[in-house]
C-alpha cells in the first residue's frame, strides 16, 4: 500500500543555519495527526516543503508515491493546504473566489460545479455563495480558506494554525469541520496550541529545534511524564513529618485536616508503600489519586525549557 505521505530524511538550511535536519514521517490512513512545536520549531518549513512551498536542501516527500520535488504539479493535485495566513481575495465572491481556486488546481472545468457546490455545503458556506469574502465574519471567512483546500478532493489536506484569531464559538465550529473533513482523508493539523491538539488529534508529531522530538499517539503524549505527586485522603492523618519519613516521598504540604498533596522523585511503587504504611501506622487512608501531567509541561520537558525528572 502507498503511504499518503511519506517524508524521508527531510533537511532544509537557510544560509548557513539548518531549520529541520532528517524528519521522518510517513502517514498510511486518515484521521488527523496533530504537528506540535513552539514558534520557531521548524513547522511552517517542514509545511512548506511538504505543499511544495519551498524546495528543500536535502531529503524526498512523496504524496501518495509522487515525489513533490522533480513532480510538483501532480503532487500538488493531491494535497490542499490552508497556511497560517488564508490566501483570500477580499474582493471576490466566495463562488468566485472558488472557481478561481479548482482553475489553479487544474481541476476538469466539467466537475467544478459539482466540486462548488459540495465544498460549499461540506463548509457551511452555500448561503453566502455571492457575498464577497471581505464581508465575512473571520470564522466564515476560514471556512471558506479549509474550503479551497479541499475543494479538489486532495487525500492529504495540511491545516496551519486553522482556529487561530476565532471566537470561541467559531473555534468549536471549525473544529467540527476538521474532523468531518478527516473522516475520509488524512488531515495534518499544525498548531503550537497545546489543547487544540489535545481535542482534535489521535496521533501526534513534535518538532523542537528542527528536529522529531516525539512521535506517537496522543494518549502515549499525555502519559510521557509519570506523575510526580498524589493527593492523599485519611481519617486519622499524620504529620507532615510521618509522610517524608515514606521512601521516595520528597515533600508534603496538607492542603485541609485530611488531605495532603505529596511530592515523590519515583513512582515506582510508590502507592503501595502508602498504603503500607497508613495500614501500619492506623492513617485509616480513604483515597489516593495520582496526579495528572499538565501537557504544557510535557510540552516543556520536550522542548528542553525544564530539566527532565530522573
Amino acid at each position: 500500500m502507498t503511504p499518503i505521505l511519506k517524508i524521508d530524511n527531510l533537511s532544509h538550511r537557510y544560509s548557513k543555519a539548518w531549520a529541520i535536519t532528517n524528519i521522518q514521517l510517513e502517514i498510511n490512513q486518515t484521521g488527523i495527526l496533530g504537528l506540535l512545536g513552539s514558534n520557531g520549531a521548524g513547522k511552517s518549513t517542514t509545511m512548506n516543503i511538504m505543499c511544495g512551498v519551498l524546495n528543500q536542501t536535502e531529503g524526498r516527500v512523496l504524496i501518495e508515491g509522487v515525489d513533490m520535488r522533480t513532480n510538483p504539479e501532480e503532487a500538488k493535485k493531491k494535497i490542499g493546504f490552508l497556511p497560517q495566513n488564508a490566501p483570500l481575495y477580499m474582493d471576490l465572491t466566495v463562488d468566485e473566489y472558488l472557481n478561481h481556486c479548482a482553475w489553479l488546481r487544474l481541476m476538469d472545468k466539467n466537475t467544478i460545479p459539482s466540486a462548488l457546490q459540495e465544498v460549499k455545503e461540506r463548509c457551511g458556506i452555500s448561503h453566502f455563495s455571492n457575498r464577497l469574502i471581505g464581508n465575512l465574519s473571520g470564522g466564515y471567512r476560514q471556512r471558506v480558506g479549509i474550503a479551497q483546500a479541499i475543494i479538489h478532493r486532495p487525500q492529504l489536506v495540511v491545516l496551519d494554525e486553522p482556529t487561530n484569531g476565532l471566537d470561541p464559538n467559531q473555534i468549536i465550529e471549525v473544529r467540527a469541520l476538521i474532523k468531518e473533513i478527516a473522516v475520509d482523508r488524512a488531515v495534518i493539523f499544525s498548531s503550537h496550541i497545546l489543547s487544540e491538539v489535545q481535542v482534535l488529534c489521535k496521533d501526534i508529531v513534535m518538532i523542537e529545534g528542527g528536529k522529531i522530538v516525539f512521535t506517537d499517539t496522543m494518549d502515549a503524549f499525555n502519559n510521557y511524564i509519570k506523575p510526580h505527586s498524589a493527593l492523599v485522603t485519611m481519617e486519622n492523618p499524620p504529620t507532615t513529618a510521618d509522610l517524608l519519613n515514606i521512601p521516595g516521598i520528597t515533600q508534603a504540604n496538607f492542603l485541609t485536616d485530611n488531605q495532603a498533596r505529596v511530592f515523590f522523585n519515583d513512582q515506582q511503587q510508590i502507592t503501595e508503600k502508602i498504603i503500607e504504611i497508613s495500614v501500619q501506622k492506623g492513617w485509616r487512608l480513604t483515597e489516593i489519586t495520582l496526579d495528572k501531567t499538565s501537557i504544557d509541561e510535557i510540552f516543556a520537558q520536550l522542548s528542553n525549557k525544564i530539566p527532565k525528572q530522573n
